[in-house]
């Protein structure tokens, strides 16, 4: 008797081994071919913004920008498999008046004046400009900016807005950061953002020495405006708006960049009042 137990047999009979080895010569040559014959890269997916956040410079500040837009296409692009190529939509040109060089626009329209076959997808971001100031402020009405020091940033809708609307002096800064940070230390009478932000913001009680207010204005819908014939980019525009607001994702993302640009005043006021 063999005393190392019973022989363990191959449950592979010879046949089986040749088929086996064939299978994998095959998948091998396959692979080898593909390898040595990638698919055509899809290329990017060209996104045209109300505003394109220049590339970070080693040591300079970090800083939130205005608009939630890029997040929102690269969530798309992402969905879509392909990379994110952001250009800037041009302000001298109606923003959704084509789609010339660029597969999709995101943009806050006033109207659904869209090209003809565009499809307008609302991403559920709403856009409304909102003025806050000190609690002892005597601005009290819209109007009555005429003449004083509004503070925005780069990026923003109401850029040039204010000026033209209610003849404001504009205070355009780099970032919502450097905007709030102007008021804080009394370089501007008020700062206009979107009122999604600014609401949201107001709930910090660091800020509750600035929560005066105007009403406020009129609203824009962020809205992905894309050629008809893309039916993949539209559905997947589609599925992701209802997803946002399934999940509440758009609030819960303004929460973090508040919270985000809020810590950015924070830090640049210490080191302010420390010098």
């Amino acid at each position: 008797m063999n005393k190392a137990g019973p022989l363990i047999r191959s449950s592979f009979s010879p046949a089986s081994w040749i088929v086996a080895a064939a299978t994998a010569l095959a998948f091998v040559s396959s692979g080898t071919v593909a390898a040595g014959n990638p698919q055509p890269d899809p290329g990017p997916l060209t996104v045209g913004l109300q505003y394109v956040v220049p590339p970070f410079v080693g040591g300079s500040k970090v800083r939130t920008p205005e608009s939630l837009d890029g997040d929102l296409a690269e969530a798309l692009a992402g969905r879509l498999n392909k990379p994110l190529r952001a250009v800037a939509l041009d302000e001298s040109k109606d923003a959704v008046s084509a789609l010339e060089g660029r597969d999709i626009e995101l943009a806050a329209l006033d109207a659904a004046q869209l090209p003809d076959g565009a499809v307008a997808v609302p991403s559920g971001y709403v856009a409304r400009p909102m003025a806050i100031m000190r609690t002892d402020t005597d601005i009290k009405t819209w109007g009555q900016l005429r003449g004083r020091t509004v503070c925005l940033s780069e990026g923003g809708l109401y850029v040039g807005r204010m000026a033209a609307q209610f003849g404001a002096i504009e205070k355009v800064q780099r970032a919502p950061a450097d905007s709030l940070l102007a008021l804080r230390i009394g370089e501007c009478d008020a700062a206009v953002h979107d009122d999604i932000m600014l609401k949201e913001l107001l709930k910090l009680p660091e800020w509750k020495k600035f929560s005066a207010s105007l009403p406020p204005g009129p609203a824009r819908p962020l809205t992905f405006v894309l050629a008809g014939e893309n039916a993949d980019a539209v559905a997947a525009a589609r599925k992701l708006a209802v997803e946002w607001k399934a999940r509440r994702y758009l609030a819960e993302l303004t929460r973090q960049r508040v919270h985000d640009i809020a810590f950015e005043v924070y830090l640049d006021q210490v080191v302010a009042d420390c010098h």
